[in-house]
């Protein structure tokens, strides 16, 4: 195993800024070099874990491993939009975007479970691009020293060094931490610390801290990747609040259209559809915690559908009528083509259907017959005028 420690660049800019062109080339050039390391470290890992026969790690080189691939799927990206440094802020923006934006990585369920971090993640991970460089970053870690490869005997300068400015990290995510969590956090930051000047005190008299760091590294790292996936919980649980405001807003002004469409139906077409108006207010308010919101959704989901079998159900009703006329007037235009508009017949039978079809409402089984009699009328006296048979159901 590679004795250097391969960290993830830092990134430019900041979300909604167009970033800095210097700044983004060398970014772009630290990251490609940080995706051939963090690939070489990982495939060494995995040796190891084969090797060790770690099967409990299985899950845990595979979730680094789906990381790494979702880093360098955003890295084409940043690298097409880049196109050899020929941007102008529009592409400065999207680059911004790229690099700051969420990137949606879907976890296979199966993958999860074998996981550590199983709890933590749900079925999908939701992180920016330096946020997923960072988790990669403190998954590594933890993996180099559960398997006990990395070199620390003769480089305790170099994680004491690596650590603080791992802990630098740690007190970025403790600050974005909720009110009611972040105590908890900080105590857990400071115990951290006080363990790390005591190792940087031994060391400083020239005392042997190896069996110290280890440890140490392993608990910064899980509590890095635990406050990286604990963020990224709470931004889905905020997107998942935005998104049923959103929903019910549409869902009320459906309610609203759908209401004015069955009164309509009601008005024009007897009998009409007796579907009831879902209400959206009745589901009550919307939740704002992670247990509730998602049953919540799966609510409006199911007033979505009742809302949308209504509506094809008046809809239908009330076009069906339109279609009727549209055909009577059809069957009328055709019998005046072959000059049968003045048979007595056809005269009754079509005033007698656009009389019942313009009835409001209109009887709609009655007004089908109706419609079918003229053209019964129309085929008769057309096949008595061509000296062709009538055939059963009509000579269409």
């Amino acid at each position: 195993m590679t004795a250097q420690t391969n960290h993830a660049p830092q990134a430019p800019g900041a979300l909604g800024q167009p970033v800095d062109v210097l700044a983004m080339r060398r970014y772009l050039d630290q990251l490609h070099t940080w995706l051939q390391l963090r690939r070489a470290e990982l495939d060494e890992i995995d040796q190891a874990v084969q090797a060790a026969k770690e099967d409990n790690l299985t899950g845990d080189i595979m979730l680094s491993m789906m990381l790494w691939k979702a880093v360098e799927d955003r890295e084409q990206l940043l690298l097409a939009t880049w196109d050899s440094g020929r941007v102008g802020v529009t592409e400065r923006e999207r680059l911004s975007s790229l690099v700051w934006g969420r990137m949606d990585t879907t976890l296979d369920p199966s993958l999860i479970g074998k996981s550590t971090v199983s709890n933590s993640l749900g079925s999908g991970l939701t992180v920016s691009l330096p946020e997923a460089c960072r988790l990669s970053d403190a998954l590594v870690q933890q993996l180099r020293m559960r398997l006990a490869l990395d070199p620390a005997a003769d480089e305790h300068a170099r994680h004491i060094k690596d650590l603080r400015v791992q802990m630098e990290r740690i007190r970025d995510q403790v600050a974005l931490e909720p009110a009611h969590t972040r105590a908890a956090a900080q105590g857990k930051l400071a115990r951290l610390v006080r363990r790390l000047e005591t190792i940087t005190e031994k060391a400083g008299r020239g005392a042997d801290v190896g069996g110290l760091l280890g440890p140490l590294e392993l608990d910064s790292a899980q509590l890095e990747r635990d406050l990286i996936v604990g963020g990224v919980e709470r931004r889905k649980a905020r997107d998942k609040v935005l998104e049923a405001r959103d929903q019910v807003s549409e869902l009320d002004t459906r309610e609203a259209a759908l209401a004015k469409l069955a009164e309509q139906a009601v008005r024009t077409v007897v009998p009409a559809p007796r579907y009831a108006v879902p209400d959206v207010a009745a589901l009550g308010p919307i939740p704002n915690t992670a247990d509730e919101i998602d049953s919540y959704l799966t609510k409006l989901d199911r007033v979505g559908q009742a809302m949308t079998m209504a509506q094809e159900a008046y809809t239908q009703a009330v076009n069906e009528r339109r279609l009727l006329i549209g055909t009577l007037e059809k069957q009328r235009l055709e019998s005046e083509r072959d000059k049968l508009e003045d048979q007595p017949d056809l005269v009754r039978a079509h005033s007698l259907a656009l009389e019942t079809l313009n009835r409001t409402p209109a009887p709609m089984p009655l007004c089908r017959h109706l419609v079918e009699y003229h053209r019964i009328c129309l085929d008769f006296w057309r096949s008595r005028r061509t000296g062709r048979p009538l055939t059963s159901g009509g000579a269409r």
